[in-house]
C-alpha cells in the first residue's frame, strides 16, 4: 500500500503498520454489550470507534469479517467470579425469562446503533449459542494442564501459567507481585488463588441459566466466550481484537492466557482499545450508576441534559476526540459538537451552489492526501474533521466571490468531502436536523408571502411583483386564491 495504515497495538505499546495475515482478508473481533439494560454513551464509543475501523479497512479494499459478540450469559455482577448473573438478576427483578430480557435490550441496542449509523457486524454470535464450543475450549486448557476443577466449577491456574508464560503482558500488571501478596488467601474459597478466574461455574439451585457439562450443570465464565467464538469464526490466529480500555484487565488478559493455554500460541496480532467516556472525571458505566442512556440523549429526558441531542451530534462528539483519549461529558461540549456538525453539513450543502469557473484560484488538491494521512495515523478522526473544515473554508471563500474553482477542482473537493464525511466517518444529515431545516424553510416562505400580502394591501404592486418574481426565479410557483396565496416548488 502506498500510504500504509498504522494502528496502536496495546500489546506492543506502540503504533505498528497494519499488515493482515492473509490479505486482502481481515479478521476483526470486538467485544459487544452485555444486554441487560439500555445502551449508554459508554457503549456508543467502542461501537463508533470500530465502525470507523471497519469502514476504513473496507474503503482501502480489504474484505473484512467483523465479529461483535453479544454477552447473554456468564457476566456476573461486578465482573467477578461470584454473585448473580447480570441478565438473570434483571430477569428475576422483572419476572421475565432471561432470554426475554436479552431480546428486549438487544432490539433496543440495535435500534440505537442504527440511529448512530453504526454498520452491523458480519457476524453477531451469542455466548449462550456457543456453550458446546466453550466446553471444548475448557477441555483443551485442561489437557494442557492449566485448569483445575473445584466443587463442580473449573478455574484457570494463573500461577502455573505465569511460570511457563507471562500473565500480565497486555496490561503490564506485575503478576509476580500479586502472587506474593495474596498467598494468605489460600483456602478461603474454592479457588486455589484469589486471582484464578472461572472457566466454568457450577450453578446454584436457584440459578436459571444452566447447561450440562462434564463438571456440573452450570455456565461458562465471562472471559471464555470471546476466546471460543473468536477462534470459531476467525481461526486460531486473526488480525484485530478491539474493545474498551476497561476490558484490558482482566478480560482481555484472560483471553490471551486462555488462547495460549488451549492452542500453544496467541490468537490476536493487534490489540486495540478505545478510551473511556467520563462524567466529572469518572468512567461512565452501569455498575457506577452514572450513565445516561442513548435514548435519553436522543429525547433529552435526563436531569443532566439541557436539551435533546441527535444521533449524529453524538457520533460527531465522539469522533472529535481521538479514540485513545478520554472524553468528558458536558452539555457545553455536546452543544459545541452540534454547532460544528451543522457547520460542516452546511458547507457540504453549499457545494451545490458553486458555479465552476475556467480556472481555480484556490488550492484543493492536497486536501484528500491530508485526510488519508490522518486516517493512516491510527485513525486520527479529529485531524480528518479539521481538514474537512478547511474544505468548508474553501467553499465559503468561493461563495463569497473571493476565489474560483474549476470543474475539475470542484469535483475533487466534492468527492473528497463525500468520501470522508459519509463513507469513512459515517456521518449523515440527521432526520431531526432535516425536519428543523424544512420547518425553517417553510416559515421563511410564509414570511415572504406575508410581506407580499402587506405590500398588496398598501397597493405597493412593485414590491408584491418583485417578491413573486424572485421566488419564481429560484423555483417557487405562487397561486393567488380567494383563501390566500398557495405555493409549491415548480
Amino acid at each position: 500500500m502506498e500510504n500504509p495504515l498504522y494502528i496502536y497495538n496495546t500489546l506492543k505499546r506502540n503504533k505498528q503498520q497494519f499488515i493482515p495475515l492473509n490479505a486482502p482478508y481481515v479478521g476483526m473481533y470486538v467485544c459487544g454489550p452485555t444486554v441487560y439494560g439500555d445502551g449508554h454513551l459508554g457503549h456508543a464509543r467502542p461501537a463508533i470507534t470500530f465502525d470507523i475501523l471497519f469502514r476504513y479497512l473496507s474503503h482501502l479494499g480489504y474484505k473484512v469479517r467483523y465479529v461483535r459478540n453479544i454477552t447473554d450469559v456468564g457476566h456476573l455482577e461486578h465482573d467477578a467470579d461470584d454473585g448473580e448473573d447480570k441478565i438473570a438478576k434483571k430477569a428475576r427483578l422483572e419476572s421475565l425469562e432471561p432470554m426475554e430480557v436479552v431480546q428486549h435490550y438487544l432490539n433496543r441496542y440495535h435500534k440505537a446503533m442504527e440511529a448512530l449509523n453504526v454498520l452491523p457486524p458480519s457476524i453477531e454470535p451469542h455466548a449462550s449459542g456457543h456453550i458446546i464450543e466453550q466446553i471444548e475450549y475448557i477441555k483443551k486448557i485442561f489437557d494442557a494442564g492449566y485448569a483445575y476443577e473445584s466443587e463442580g466449577s473449573v478455574y484457570f491456574d494463573v500461577e502455573k501459567y505465569n511460570a511457563d508464560h507471562h500473565y500480565g503482558k497486555l496490561s503490564g500488571r506485575n503478576i509476580d507481585e500479586l502472587l506474593n501478596t495474596t498467598r494468605d488467601l489460600d483456602g478461603q474459597s474454592e479457588k486455589r488463588r484469589s486471582f484464578d478466574f472461572a472457566l466454568w461455574k457450577k450453578a446454584a439451585p436457584e440459578h436459571i441459566m444452566r447447561w450440562p457439562s462434564p463438571w456440573s450443570d452450570g455456565f461458562p465464565g465471562w472471559h471464555l466466550e470471546c476466546s471460543a467464538m473468536g477462534t470459531k469464526y476467525l481461526g486460531e490466529e486473526f488480525d484485530i481484537h478491539g474493545g474498551g480500555m476497561d476490558l484490558l484487565f482482566p478480560h482481555h488478559e484472560c483471553e490471551i492466557a486462555q488462547s495460549v493455554a488451549a492452542q500453544g500460541h496467541e490468537t490476536v496480532r493487534y490489540w486495540m482499545h478505545n478510551n473511556m467516556i467520563t462524567i466529572n472525571g469518572q468512567k461512565m458505566g452501569k455498575s457506577l450508576g452514572n450513565f445516561i442512556t442513548l435514548d435519553e440523549f436522543f429525547t433529552g429526558n435526563h436531569k443532566l441534559l439541557q436539551q435533546a441531542y441527535s444521533p449524529m451530534t453524538i457520533r460527531f462528539f465522539i469522533l472529535q476526540a481521538h479514540y485513545r483519549s478520554t472524553v468528558d461529558f458536558s452539555n457545553e461540549a455536546l452543544q459545541a459538537s452540534e454547532k460544528a456538525y451543522n457547520r460542516l453539513m452546511e458547507g457540504w450543502n453549499n457545494l451545490a451552489k458553486i458555479t465552476p469557473a475556467a480556472t481555480s484560484t484556490i488550492e484543493v488538491g492536497d486536501l484528500r492526501n491530508k485526510c488519508y494521512e490522518a486516517m493512516n495515523d491510527d485513525l486520527s478522526t479529529p485531524i480528518v474533521i479539521s481538514h474537512l473544515f478547511e474544505g468548508v473554508r474553501i467553499i465559503n471563500t468561493v461563495l463569497a466571490g473571493n476565489a474560483t474553482l474549476s470543474q475539475q477542482d470542484l469535483d475533487e473537493l466534492r468527492e473528497t468531502m463525500r468520501v470522508f464525511m459519509f463513507d469513512i466517518l459515517g456521518l449523515v444529515e440527521s432526520k431531526q436536523d432535516s425536519e428543523q431545516g424544512n420547518e425553517a424553510y417553510a416559515q421563511a416562505i410564509e414570511l415572504l408571502l406575508e410581506m407580499r400580502r402587506d405590500a398588496k394591501a398598501r397597493k405597493d404592486w412593485a414590491t408584491s411583483d418583485l417578491i413573486r418574481d424572485r421566488l419564481g426565479e429560484i423555483g417557487f410557483e405562487l397561486k393567488d386564491t380567494k383563501e390566500g396565496t398557495e405555493w409549491k416548488l415548480k
